[in-house]
């Protein structure tokens, strides 16, 4: 009976003071004094009910169910409306932002949105012996992806999908006199200028990437990153300005039409490997909350 009066009146005196982080509670009973160190954290207790087969045993035991109320890991609905960063960013496929949503301190989840007007950023490209100037280049490439840092520092490994919706428009520019296609030249007063306009086929892009992302203050931080997106093969139209024949150098007396000369540089320009497997060059700050 001494055992239940004493577990009762410790209970009691526990509960009303735990709240309130009080200092060490003492509960005396006749000569014997026990010591209670309160906790800072709400805790719940509850009451068994008495049995009187086990009166000595669990009558009036108090049961912690604190693990039940408070404690666990942070809720996707925190993490969703919580994001962990936002950044911008500038490269290869456009400018643009993200926000990042920190799933532990290894791996976050990002979406975001490059593009814009690509050609400030890069002006020209060569297909075989012909350089093309990037004229107009209207990118847009909102991805999804993960970063992830192995070792819980400043190297990162991303992975993750991108929708492409990227329109290109080139000119060729002449080499001397000349177009050299497929390693014929083409006279080009007789051709006249070529242009096109270049479109990915694929409607979602895989993308890998490294980089680093070394911070620069308690909220502020940098970061680079290079790979490459897998943008499939690309439809090209390519036109001559010019209607006559065109005269094939190099000693030869042959003439092909302007239209078929233009024909062959749309060929090349599908085939070009550097449009299906785009490079991901990109670099950016960002803000940590």
């Amino acid at each position: 009976m001494k055992l239940i009066k004493l577990t009762a009146i410790s209970a009691a005196v526990l509960a009303s003071t735990a709240a309130l982080a009080a200092e060490p509670v003492v509960v005396v009973d006749g000569n014997d004094a026990v010591v209670y160190e309160a906790e800072p954290v709400a805790v719940a207790y509850e009451a068994e009910p008495a049995n009187a087969g086990m009166m000595g045993k669990t009558a009036g035991a108090v049961r912690n169910t604190t693990g039940a109320v408070v404690g666990g890991t942070k809720t996707f609905f925190n993490t969703a409306v919580n994001p962990a960063s936002v950044s911008a960013e500038i490269g290869t496929l456009g400018y643009g932002a993200n926000i990042a949503w920190s799933l532990n301190d290894k791996v976050e989840l990002q979406a975001g949105w490059a593009g814009g007007d690509v050609s400030d950023i890069k002006d020209n490209f060569d297909v075989n012996d012909i350089e093309y100037d990037i004229d107009d280049a209207d990118f847009s490439n909102p991805y999804l992806g993960v970063q992830v840092r192995p070792a819980a520092n400043w190297f990162t490994m991303g992975a993750g999908i991108i929708v492409p919706d990227n329109d290109i428009e080139v000119t060729a520019n002449a080499t001397g006199p000349n177009y050299r296609i497929n390693n014929v030249d083409y006279n080009y007063e007789d051709t006249g200028s070529l242009s096109g306009t270049i479109e990915h086929r694929n409607k979602l892009a895989p993308y890998l990437t490294v980089g680093f992302r070394p911070n620069i203050g308690n909220n502020w931080g940098v970061f680079g990153e290079v790979g490459a997106a897998y943008l499939g093969k690309t439809d090209a139209t390519v036109t001559a300005s010019g209607s006559g024949p065109v005269r094939v150098t190099g000693g030869s007396t042959t003439t092909v039409d302007a239209s078929e000369v233009a024909a062959i540089a749309q060929q090349e320009l599908e085939d070009k490997n550097w449009l299906e497997w785009m490079p991901i060059v990109k670099v950016g700050a960002t803000y940590r909350f």
